[in-house]
């Protein structure tokens, strides 16, 4: 379990919470890191949905996440608008998960100017402060 803290870095948007998703959301409000499984190839499914997107088996189960990966691709962002202009330069990332899915987040916590692919990472959550939070990165020790 993780802690679940308040970023001042960057916007924490509330998510749109659905059926299929409710359970993810309300586990990282308490710092869990979960996603479904398929029973049937056994592979881990992100984004949490309930039907596998590689075999189309409906038998899925929620499983826990070790909150550990390896940044896949990066984009350090120079340029934003909205809520985010204010605070650019900022990582927008695609995290290789442990466990296999890729997920696009952020990479907090860090020197933009030292991120590489590769480097080890780990989930923090930022709290949105709607019973919800942010599963964002922040780098790892090797």
């Amino acid at each position: 379990m993780s802690e679940v803290r308040t970023s001042t870095a960057l916007p924490t948007p509330v998510p749109t919470i659905n059926p299929d998703s409710a359970e993810f959301w309300a586990a990282t409000a308490e710092g869990r890191f979960i996603t479904r499984r398929c029973t049937n190839c056994a592979q881990y499914i992100w984004y949490p949905r309930p039907i596998c997107p590689f075999c189309h088996s409906q038998e899925t189960v929620w499983e826990p996440l070790s909150g550990r990966g390896v940044i896949y691709s990066f984009s350090v962002v120079r340029k934003a608008g909205g809520d985010w202009k204010g605070v650019t330069p900022y990582v927008l990332a695609y995290v290789e998960l442990e466990e296999g899915p890729r997920m696009m987040t952020n990479i907090v916590d860090c020197d933009v100017e030292q991120v590489a692919i590769g480097d080890p990472v780990e989930v923090v959550f930022e709290d949105t402060g709607q019973g919800s939070a942010l599963p964002r990165f922040r780098p790892a020790p090797r």
